[in-house]
C-alpha cells in the first residue's frame, strides 16, 4: 500500500495534484486577504464620510457663529456637541477656535487643549484624514465655521477612533474565515478529482517516462526536412516519418518489419542493420545522395537500446554550399574593407585601399576617380553635372592594364556611358557586357577598343557619395574572370562603395583641417630668428601626420646681449591647439619684455592660463545656456571633424621650458613647467641631461616654479625639444633619450647638421605628435667688449664715470655716438646715486649695439614723465628715452639694472640747437 502511494506521489498525476492544491491555497489566501483589506478600507471610508457629514452639519447649524462669539462658548456648545455625537454615533465632536483650542470635546479633560494639524481648515478647506497622535489615533474630519461674511471664525472636528473602526472589521472575520475554509475544501476536492482522472489516463507514468515519450514524438514530428528512423535492438523498424518514407521509398506497412524485409538496396540495408555509429556519412541510395547519421538510443525500463537514424537529402548540397561560401566570402570582404579602408586619413591612400581590397576577390581591376577639390581636402560642390575627375588609384591582377594611369584626367562626356549614368542616377550602374555598352565605347573609341581586345568584358560603376555629396567614382572591371557581373554583384559593389565613401570623406575633412592647422601653426611660429651674438641657432618643426598639435619654439633677444630659448607643447591637436600655441607664444613674448627670471615668468604664464580657462569655461557655459534656451541645435554636416567647433577647450596641461643665457657671464638659468629638460653637450663632446626641478604643467596651479642655474663653457651646445621627438607608442621616453644622446654625440657638426642628424635618427615613420627641436651653440663675448666700473655714491663720481666711458668709446672706435652715450650714462648714474642705494655699478657692452647698464641696490622702479616748465628737474628719463633706441629696467637678486641701447652707427647723435652742459645735466632727476 505504501509503495503504491509513493508511486502515485511521484507520478505526473501526483505532481499535478500538489500543484493544484498549492494554487488553490494561494488563490483563496489572496482572496481572503483582499476581502480583509477591502473591509478595512470600506470601514475607514465609511468613518470618513460619517465624520465629514457630521462636521459639516454641525458647522452649519444655526446659531453656531453666535455661540462661538459668546462670552462662554463651552457652556453653550458642550451640551449641543454631546447630543450631536450620540445621535451620529461618532466618538467625538470638538469645536475649536482658529488656534485649535477646544471649546467642546467628548473628553472634558481635553477642553481648553490645542488640537494639531488644522492649518488646512484654518485656510478654509474641509478635509478628512487618518490622524495618528494624541489623544488617540482616529479617522477625523475638520470643517471651518464661517460667519455671515464668509470669514473663518472657528473649526469643527469630528471623528471615530481607529480602534473602533478595527472592531468593525474584526466583526466580519468569522464570516471571512468560514468562507475561506469552505473554498479551500472545495478547491482541494476538485484538484483530487482531476488528479485521480489524470492518474487513470496516464496509467501512473512518472515524469521521466512521459518525457521519454515526448522526445520520441518530437524527433518524428519536428524534423520535417530530415528523415527519421527508429530501429529496435531486434532490427525491426519501430518508427519512420514521412520524409524517411519518401527518401527510401518505404512501404506503408514498414513499421514492425525487419530492416531486411523493407526492400532496400543491399548497401542501405547493411548500413541500417550494422548498428555502427556514423556521422554525416554520404550514402548513395538510388539516385539520391543522402547524409546519414546513426546514434544509439538509451536503454530504459530494462529494455535493450536501439538506434535512431536521420537522413538528409544532400543532392543539392554542392550548389547550396557554393552559394553559402560565396555569401560568406562577400561578408568577409565587407569586413576586410571596414578594417583596411581609411587607416591613414589620407585621401589618395584611402582610394588606393579601396582598389586593393576588391582585387582579386571581387573584381580583376578597380579604378577610383576623385574630384579635384576632394583630393585637396576642399568641400566639393553640391549638385551639378560632373564631367571630369582625376584618377586617384588603380589596382589589378596584372600590371599591364589598358586603363589610364593614376593622375590622368578622366572625362565623362557621353551621358549613356555607365560612369556618367551612375553619376546622374546617384546609384551604381551595371554594364554586364561591355561589347554592347555603346555609350562607353563612344566615350573613347580608341581606348575602349584596346580595353576590349585586352579582355575587359564587364563593368560596375559606383558613385562615391557621402552626406549627399558626390566625391568621386569607383569602377569595378572583370577581364580574366569569365562570369560577368550580375544583380547581386551590383548590390555588393554599392555597399562597398558606400563604406569607402565615408572613409574618403573623413580623410578629405581631415586633410582640410590638417592643412588649416598646419598653415595656422606655421604662421604663428617664428619665421626669422632675431640677430643676436649669444647663440648660434638651428631649429626644426614637423607637424604630426595624424593632426597638428601645439608644439612651439622661440628665440627672444633680451637686454644685455642675453637671449631666451623657449620650447613648449599644448595638449590636443587641430586648429584649437595651434591657436592656443599662438596665444601662449605671444604671452611669453610679452612677459619676456618685463625681463623676468624664468621661474617668475612661468608663474605669470600659469596665472594667465588659469584666467583664460576660467573665462572660456564661463563663456562656454553661458553660450550653452543661451543655445538651450533658444532651442537651437548645433553641429550637423558643417561641424568640425574633431568635434571642437562651438565649444571651448581647456589650455590646462600645456608645458613650457624657458631658458635665459648670458654671453657675458656664461651663466644659463632655466625653469620648466612640466616639460622635458634640455640636452647639454659639453665642449669635449659629452652629452648630459641636467637635473631639472620637477615642475607642474601650466594651468594646474598651486605650486611655485623653481629655476636652476649653471655655467656653460664657451662652445657648449643646448638642445631643447618636445616629447614628440623622443616618445611614441612604440618607444618609451628613456629609450628616446638614449637615442637622442647617441645622435648628438657626433663631433664637428654645425647646429643645422646636428638637427638633421637628430631627425634622421629619431623621426618616426608616422609621427603621432608634433616635433619641435631647437639647437643652440653658446658663445661668449670677448672681455675687451665689456667695460665695468664701480661708482662711489657721491655726485663728483659722475664726471669721472662719464670721462671713463668716453675714453672707452674712443678705444672702441665709437666716437660718433660718444656724446649721446655720455648724456645717457650721465643721467642714469646721477639718478642711481641720488635715488638708489649702494652698490652702484656701470657696465658698457659693445655688441650689435652699445648697451649702457647702471645698477644699484634699490628695487624702486623709475617712471618716465613730462616735467612742467616750472620744474627744476624731472627730465632725465625723458632725455634717455629720446636719445636711446631702447631702454628699460630689469630686477636682480640684489637690486635693479637700468639699461639703454644705442645703435653703433647711424643718425643717432642728437643735434640740439644749443647742446646742454653735461655737468649741468647731472642735476636733472626722474
Amino acid at each position: 500500500m505504501s509503495a503504491r502511494l509513493a508511486r502515485g506521489a511521484h507520478s505526473v498525476a501526483g505532481q499535478v495534484f500538489a500543484l493544484q492544491a498549492v494554487i488553490v491555497l494561494l488563490l483563496i489566501t489572496a482572496a481572503a486577504l483582499a476581502l480583509v483589506f477591502q473591509a478595512r478600507f470600506d470601514s475607514q471610508r465609511d468613518a470618513r464620510n460619517r465624520s465629514l457629514a457630521a462636521a459639516e452639519a454641525f458647522a452649519h447649524a444655526p446659531g453656531l457663529p453666535q455661540a462661538l462669539m459668546s462670552r462662554d462658548p463651552t457652556a453653550v456648545l458642550q451640551p449641543l456637541a454631546e447630543a450631536a455625537r450620540r445621535a451620529s454615533g461618532l466618538d467625538f465632536i470638538a469645536v475649536m477656535d482658529l488656534r485649535g483650542v477646544r471649546y467642546t470635546d467628548s473628553r472634558p479633560e481635553l477642553i481648553g487643549k490645542r488640537a494639531s494639524d488644522i492649518s488646512r481648515a484654518v485656510a478654509g478647506e474641509s478635509f478628512t484624514q487618518v490622524f495618528k497622535g494624541q489623544p488617540s489615533d482616529a479617522v477625523r474630519a475638520v470643517v471651518p465655521v464661517r460667519n455671515a461674511d464668509g470669514e473663518v471664525i472657528g473649526l469643527v472636528g469630528t471623528g471615530i477612533e481607529v480602534e473602533n473602526v478595527s472592531h468593525a472589521v474584526e466583526g466580519q472575520l468569522p464570516l471571512l474565515v468560514g468562507a475561506t475554509a469552505g473554498g479551500l475544501l472545495l478547491g482541494t476536492a476538485g484538484a483530487a478529482l482531476v488528479s485521480r482522472r489524470l492518474l487513470h489516463q496516464t496509467r501512473g507514468l512518472g515524469a521521466a517516462e512521459m518525457t521519454r515519450m515526448n522526445e520520441h514524438h518530437e524527433a518524428v514530428l519536428h524534423a520535417v526536412r530530415e528523415g527519421v528512423l527508429i530501429i529496435g535492438n531486434d532490427q525491426r523498424l519501430i518508427l519512420a516519418n514521412d520524409e524517411a518514407r519518401r527518401l527510401l521509398d518505404l512501404p506503408q506497412d514498414a513499421e514492425e518489419r525487419h530492416v531486411g524485409d523493407l526492400g532496400l538496396d543491399p548497401r542501405t540495408t547493411e548500413l541500417l542493420a550494422s548498428g555502427r555509429v556514423v556521422t554525416d556519412h554520404v550514402h548513395l541510395a538510388g539516385d539520391r545522395l543522402l547524409a546519414v547519421n546513426v546514434r544509439p538510443t538509451m536503454a530504459y525500463a530494462g529494455r535493450p537500446a536501439g538506434r535512431v537514424v536521420t537522413l538528409r537529402d544532400s543532392t543539392e548540397l554542392a550548389s547550396v554550399s557554393g552559394r553559402a561560401e560565396e555569401a560568406r566570402s562577400r561578408l568577409q570582404l565587407l569586413y576586410d574593407a571596414g578594417v583596411r579602408i581609411g587607416t591613414t586619413l589620407d585621401v589618395a591612400r584611402t582610394a588606393e585601399e579601396l582598389s586593393e581590397v576588391a582585387v582579386p576577390r571581387f573584381a580583376d581591376f578597380v579604378t577610383v576617380e576623385l574630384l579635384e577639390p576632394v583630393l585637396r581636402g576642399d568641400e566639393p560642390s553640391r549638385g551639378g553635372v560632373y564631367t571630369e575627375m582625376r584618377r586617384a588609384a588603380i589596382s589589378g591582377i596584372r600590371s599591364d592594364s589598358p586603363l589610364q594611369p593614376v593622375g590622368d584626367l578622366i572625362r565623362f562626356e557621353v551621358p549613356t556611358a555607365p560612369m556618367a549614368a551612375a553619376l546622374d542616377a546617384g546609384h551604381a550602374v551595371l554594364a554586364a557586357d561591355l561589347n554592347a555598352a555603346m555609350g562607353w565605347r563612344a566615350q573613347d573609341s580608341q581606348g575602349t577598343r584596346v580595353a576590349l581586345e585586352y579582355g575587359l568584358h564587364s563593368l560596375i560603376s559606383v558613385p562615391l557619395q557621402a552626406r549627399g555629396v558626390v566625391l568621386g567614382m569607383a569602377n569595378f572591371w572583370r577581364a580574366d574572370t569569365p562570369e560577368p557581373f550580375d544583380g547581386e554583384d551590383l548590390s555588393f559593389a554599392e555597399e562597398l562603395g558606400a563604406r569607402a565613401a565615408v572613409s574618403i570623406d573623413n580623410a578629405r575633412r581631415f586633410t582640410r583641417e590638417h592643412a588649416m592647422a598646419v598653415t595656422l601653426q606655421r604662421s604663428l611660429l617664428p619665421r626669422v630668428l632675431p640677430d643676436q651674438s649669444a647663440v648660434d641657432v638651428a631649429y626644426r618643426y614637423l607637424p604630426a601626420k595624424a593632426g597638428v598639435g601645439g608644439d612651439w619654439f622661440d628665440v627672444i633677444q633680451l637686454p644685455g646681449a642675453r637671449v631666451a630659448l623657449v620650447v613648449g607643447d599644448v595638449v590636443g591637436h587641430g586648429v584649437h591647439a595651434a591657436a592656443t600655441m599662438g596665444r601662449l607664444r605671444t604671452a611669453v613674448h610679452n612677459f619676456s619684455t618685463l625681463d623676468l627670471p624664468p621661474d617668475e615668468l612661468l608663474g605669470h604664464l600659469d596665472e594667465l592660463i588659469n584666467r583664460i580657462d576660467q573665462d572660456e569655461a564661463g563663456g562656454a557655459g553661458n553660450a550653452e545656456g543661451t543655445a538651450d534656451g533658444n532651442g537651437s541645435a548645433t553641429g550637423g554636416e558643417d561641424a568640425e571633424p574633431d568635434g571642437t567647433a562651438g565649444r571651448a577647450s581647456s589650455v590646462t596641461g600645456a608645458t613650457c621650458l624657458y631658458a635665459v643665457y648670458d654671453p657675458v657671464s656664461g651663466r644659463c638659468r632655466m625653469a620648466s613647467a612640466g616639460h622635458p629638460g634640455p640636452a647639454l653637450i659639453r665642449p669635449d663632446g659629452r652629452v648630459e641631461f641636467p637635473e631639472m626641478p620637477a615642475g607642474i604643467p601650466l594651468g594646474v596651479g598651486g605650486m611655485p616654479f623653481e629655476a636652476v642655474e649653471f655655467d656653460l663653457p664657451e662652445g657648449s651646445r643646448l638642445v631643447l625639444f618636445t616629447d614628440g621627438l623622443v616618445e611614441d607608442r612604440d618607444r618609451d621616453f628613456d629609450t628616446g633619450l638614449r637615442l637622442l644622446a647617441e645622435s648628438l654625440s657626433r663631433s664637428g657638426r654645425s647646429p643645422d647638421q646636428a638637427a638633421s642628424d637628430v631627425l634622421a635618427t629619431m623621426l618616426f615613420p608616422v609621427p603621432s605628435d608634433d616635433i619641435a627641436l631647437l639647437i643652440a651653440d653658446t658663445r661668449r663675448l670677448e672681455a675687451d667688449r665689456v667695460a665695468e666700473w664701480e661708482v662711489p655714491v657721491e655726485h663728483s663720481a659722475v664726471s669721472r664715470v662719464r670721462n671713463a666711458g668716453s675714453a672707452q668709446l674712443v678705444e672702441w672706435g665709437l666716437e660718433d655716438i660718444a656724446f649721446t652715450a655720455e648724456l645717457i650714462l650721465s643721467e642714469l648714474v646721477t639718478n642711481a646715486i641720488r635715488y638708489g642705494s649702494a652698490p652702484v655699478g656701470v657696465r658698457l657692452i659693445r655688441d650689435r649695439s652699445l648697451i649702457c647698464e647702471v645698477s644699484d641696490g634699490s628695487s624702486t622702479s623709475p617712471h618716465l614723465r613730462y616735467a612742467a616748465t616750472t620744474d627744476e628737474g624731472g627730465r632725465g628719463l625723458f632725455l634717455v628715452a629720446q636719445y636711446a633706441e631702447r631702454w628699460g629696467t630689469r630686477y636682480t637678486d640684489r637690486g635693479k639694472v637700468i639699461w639703454a641701447e644705442l645703435p653703433l652707427i647711424g643718425g643717432a647723435e642728437p643735434q640740439p640747437p644749443a647742446p646742454p652742459d653735461l655737468d649741468a645735466l647731472e642735476d636733472l632727476a626722474w
